[in-house]
């Protein structure tokens, strides 16, 4: 069932236009990782699904709401983001996540048994709870981007939006990240839609891949139906060896730039099983 949908949203800044009339629906309980070079518009496109950034022509609709006609409370109930950056805090793991409940406290309203119940999911979720009671300010940014993740998780969200998520995350820690993304869609059946930057990690993880050249989409599909050399060679501008891996079935990507395509020096070796 489509619960997410774009119609010919275009988005500009100064005089350079990022999203150019984008068309995108998007379905409950599947991970969508949306791909593309720098400066194609990947995040503004993830802003504007997620009323952060209001297109200026066209519309999003929210199970067939104009999601900018929505009050921002309700939103807040059923869509969560984990932006790209967030801000240190003085406060405690736990603190922080239950921050998560307030778009379902009217003001002043104390958390409750059942808001205790769902922040001790959170933390039990992203396996947090020898780190709850300590600073987040004192956590290294694999600990800090579970944080996030669990108050997010305590808004109990249908969509969950994510700003490129493994950023500045050593390899364990973005596999963390991503595995935890990953058990949330199954146990909770939330709708995942998240930008990254790395190419294997969105064929791993993803129901779909939505690729974004200049503004425009480029294609959207399952991995297998989007993730080809034509479509690396036009869009990333690079060569790629595709295949599946042998044990788990799952695409990985091999790149290499074009210039090194035909050269006899290159450091690269041609791959067997190509798809």
């Amino acid at each position: 069932m489509t619960t997410l949908q774009a119609t010919s949203i275009s988005k500009s800044f100064s005089d350079k236009q990022v999203l150019k009339k984008v068309d995108l629906k998007l379905d409950e309980g599947r991970i969508y990782s949306i791909i593309g070079p720098n400066g194609s518009g990947k995040s503004t496109l993830l802003h504007a699904l997620s009323r952060q950034l209001k297109p200026d022509t066209g519309n999003v609709y929210w199970k067939e709401h104009n999601l900018y006609q929505l009050a921002p409370n309700r939103v807040a109930q059923e869509m969560s983001l984990l932006a790209q950056v967030n801000d240190l805090t003085d406060l405690t793991v736990e603190q922080l996540i239950s921050y998560g409940r307030t778009p379902h406290k009217s003001l002043f309203q104390r958390l409750d048994e059942k808001d205790q119940e769902i922040i001790e999911e959170a933390i039990e979720l992203t396996k947090l709870n020898a780190l709850r009671n300590q600073n987040v300010a004192h956590l290294s940014g694999g600990e800090r981007q579970r944080v996030w993740i669990a108050l997010c998780l305590a808004q109990q969200p249908k969509v969950f939006f994510l700003d490129e998520p493994t950023t500045y995350l050593d390899i364990s820690h973005q596999l963390d990240v991503l595995e935890i993304v990953s058990s949330l869609r199954k146990l909770k059946e939330v709708t995942v839609v998240m930008v990254l930057h790395d190419l294997n990690h969105a064929a791993v993880y993803s129901d779909e891949v939505i690729v974004v050249k200049e503004g425009r989409i480029y294609g959207q599909g399952t991995p297998e139906e989007v993730m080809n050399q034509q479509m690396f060679k036009e869009v990333f501008h690079v060569h790629s060896d595709i295949y599946k891996d042998k044990h788990d079935g799952l695409l990985r990507i091999v790149m290499k730039p074009l210039k090194y395509v035909n050269d006899n020096q290159s450091p690269f070796r041609e791959r067997r099983e190509i798809v």
